[in-house]
């Protein structure tokens, strides 16, 4: 199996307070190529944001630009929404991407099996402020706009 060699908790975006201005497609589509090169099976990413503020779109390019990378047809990638989860293959890598909106509870979680075996993919999980009980081991991405809504970054 492929891993690749750096992982998030090493790149110099990553560290705490670190604001990263995504206020154009193009400057998000950037920080979202850079982002996938450091990621591994096992980890764990919380988006938390707006309505319309670019999560989803995030998980789109890196998903894209990792099917570019391993020479895979591009699918489309949608918001989780209406069915909770979507789940891509690309090369030996599992992503699971979950959009929690729509639950009203954390009672609701419990036949998702969240966490059961993500060491065998990469999770990322919008609306995760419904979970109760964190991993050890997640990274908290918060999504925000500033200046009247102009501008957008993301904060770590």
């Amino acid at each position: 199996m492929l891993k690749l060699k750096v992982h998030t908790s090493q790149m110099h975006i990553a560290t705490k307070g670190s604001k990263i201005d995504i206020s154009s497609e193009k400057k998000l589509e950037e920080f979202s190529k850079n982002f996938c090169t450091n990621l591994k099976l096992g980890d764990i990413f919380f988006l938390i944001g707006d309505i319309g503020i670019g999560k989803t779109t995030f998980v789109k390019y890196i998903i894209n630009h990792l099917q570019f990378k391993f020479k895979q047809k591009f699918t489309e990638v949608t918001s989780p929404t209406f069915n909770i989860m979507n789940e891509y293959v690309i090369d030996n890598y599992l992503i699971k991407h979950y959009d929690l909106f729509r639950l009203n509870s954390s009672k609701d979680l419990q036949n998702l099996d969240l966490f059961d075996e993500s060491h065998k993919a990469i999770l990322f999980i919008e609306w995760p402020q419904i979970i109760k009980k964190k991993p050890n081991k997640v990274t908290e991405l918060y999504f925000e706009y500033e200046n009247e809504y102009q501008n957008r970054f993301i904060k770590f």
